[in-house]
């Protein structure tokens, strides 16, 4: 099943490796918001996406059909660190496959934490997919300068800011426990959730620490006041492997909100 799954995926990037740079000039417009310098010193800056209708883009856990972005900031100067975050995505279903991501538009707030006091250049590259009966990769290109006498925070970051997914403390979560066994190619996780229903359908999303581990689509089901969530879990190339359970992050969307968890007790 994986192997058909990444046919699948690699068939719709073939398709749209023959696109031109004209025609994603018409499907998604990239605009680097410059944002604010904050009291503390750091930068909170923005990449915005417009989408063409019918078409999206991915979160960071793409499921088995996206492409999940790619920053690459070694161009930039006067950056000590970078932090993204990522508004609550929508799953979406396409030929029976499920995806992770954002249609329409979507804002990536980008704090900055400069080397020194004063401007911070970035030269960046940010890789990405986008998707629509085709999968097209495309690469954006920022080059800006952020000034340090920027002060006015931007309303449209600070919303995108505010439609992140809850953290556990925020959303009333209790002890969450994962139990782990022996599958024929890993293991079987299934986590157990504490937490009040978030509304409608819920989703879940899992990751783990190591970015060679396999995660197959959640099965989701709820009991009471308890959400169950498990999926299958295997290394890309077939070896044994040891799962972290502090590194397992499992993300619950819902209709109404959506909470972030991390790490999980035995």
């Amino acid at each position: 099943m994986k192997n058909k799954i990444l046919t699948s995926a690699l068939a719709l990037m073939t398709l749209g490796s023959a696109a031109t740079a004209a025609d994603l000039s018409n499907i998604v417009q990239a605009e680097l918001r410059p944002g604010w310098r904050k009291a503390d010193g750091t930068h909170m800056t923005a990449l915005q996406l417009t989408l063409a209708p019918g078409w999206k883009t991915y979160w960071r856990a793409p499921g088995d059909a996206g492409i999940p972005p790619s920053f690459d900031w070694s161009g930039s100067s006067n950056m000590e660190s970078v932090g993204i975050t990522w508004p609550t995505p929508k799953v979406m279903y396409q030929a029976g496959m499920r995806s992770v991501g954002y249609s329409d538009q979507v804002v990536f707030p980008i704090q900055i934490t400069p080397s020194e006091d004063g401007d911070i250049n970035l030269n960046a590259r940010v890789d990405l997919g986008l998707c629509k009966d085709i999968c097209l990769p495309h690469s954006v290109t920022i080059r800006a300068t952020l000034t340090a006498d920027t002060t006015k925070p931007d309303p449209v970051i600070a919303a995108a800011l505010s439609d992140r997914p809850f953290s556990e403390k925020e959303a009333g979560v209790g002890k969450v426990t994962c139990d782990i066994r022996p599958s024929s190619d890993g293991v079987t996780l299934t986590a157990r959730i504490p937490m009040a229903d978030s509304g409608g359908k819920e989703e879940t999303v899992i990751e783990t620490s190591n970015p060679m581990i396999w995660v197959s689509e959640p099965d989701v089901t709820r009991q009471g006041k308890e959400l169950i969530t498990a999926a299958d879990l295997s290394h890309v190339e077939g070896k044994p492997f040891a799962l972290d359970r502090s590194g397992i992050r499992i993300t619950v969307l819902g209709k109404s909100y959506a909470v972030d968890i991390k790490g999980c007790d035995g």
